[in-house]
C-alpha cells in the first residue's frame, strides 16, 4: 500500500511539474515578444512549447508553423524549428471557441488553405476573397469603426482536428476564420475582432510573403 501511494504521488508530481514548466514558458513568453517589438529575437524558452506541441501531436510536424496566442494577442512564426518574429493580432471579441455563429476565434490544429489579395495595395478593401477596387481609411486610434473590412491580404485557414474545429458546425473554413488585414489598427493587441484574427496591414503583408499554403497553424487560448 506504501508503494502504491508513493507511486501515485509521484504520478501527480510529474503531471504537476509538467503544467508549471508550460505556465514558465507563458510568463516568459509574454516578456521576451512584447507585442510592441515586431522582429524578436528567438524565444528564450521557445523548446517548452515545442515540446508541448509535440505532446499533444506527436504525429504533427513543428518545425514551420504559425503559432496564434488568444490570451496574448500575438502571433509568432517559426522556421526550421526556430522563432523568426513576431505579430501583435486582433482575435475575437467573445474570446476562443469554435460553435458557428459564436464569432469566436477557434481553437487548435489548422493550417493555412488559401492566399488572396496578392494584388490589392496597403488598404485595399477584400470581399469574397477578392480586391474591389476600394481603398480603406486606416484608424490607428483605438477606435470601433462600425465596420469589419477586411483588408489587404487573406490567408484562409482550415480546420484539422474533427469534433474541435474540422466538420459541420465546428468548421473554420466553413466559418470564414481568416488571418488579414484591418480597418481598425488602432485595435490591435486587444480582443476586437469577430473570429478572425486580425493584422496591421504592413504586418500582414510582411507575413504573407514569408509563408506558403499548407502551412501549419496552432491557435491556443493562452
Amino acid at each position: 500500500m506504501t508503494l502504491l501511494k508513493s507511486y501515485v504521488i509521484s504520478k501527480k508530481l510529474l503531471f504537476n511539474l509538467s503544467i508549471l514548466l508550460f505556465s514558465v514558458f507563458l510568463i516568459n513568453a509574454s516578456v521576451f515578444t512584447s507585442p510592441r517589438i515586431k522582429v524578436s529575437t528567438p524565444m528564450k524558452n521557445n523548446e517548452f512549447l515545442l515540446e508541448y506541441l509535440s505532446i499533444k501531436y506527436p504525429d504533427q510536424s513543428f518545425e514551420n508553423f504559425i503559432y496564434v496566442g488568444v490570451k496574448r494577442q500575438e502571433l509568432d512564426l517559426y522556421l526550421n524549428g526556430k522563432h523568426i518574429i513576431s505579430y501583435p493580432v486582433s482575435t475575437s471579441m467573445h474570446g476562443a471557441g469554435t460553435q458557428a455563429g459564436s464569432d469566436m476565434t477557434p481553437v487548435g490544429l489548422h493550417k493555412i488553405k488559401g492566399k488572396f489579395g496578392s494584388d490589392a495595395p496597403i488598404g485595399g478593401i477584400l470581399k469574397a476573397r477578392k480586391y474591389t477596387g476600394n481603398i480603406a481609411s486606416i484608424q490607428t486610434n483605438p477606435i470601433k469603426t462600425g465596420e469589419d473590412a477586411i483588408t489587404t491580404r487573406i490567408l484562409t485557414l482550415e480546420g484539422l482536428e474533427n469534433g474541435i474545429n474540422k466538420g459541420g458546425e465546428l468548421d473554420s473554413y466553413e466559418r470564414h476564420i481568416y488571418i488579414h488585414g484591418t480597418a481598425e489598427e488602432g485595435l490591435i493587441g486587444q480582443p476586437a475582432s469577430h473570429g478572425c484574427v486580425r493584422m496591421k496591414n504592413k504586418d500582414v503583408i510582411d507575413l504573407f510573403n514569408r509563408v506558403n499554403k499548407d502551412l501549419t497553424v496552432i491557435i491556443l487560448n493562452n
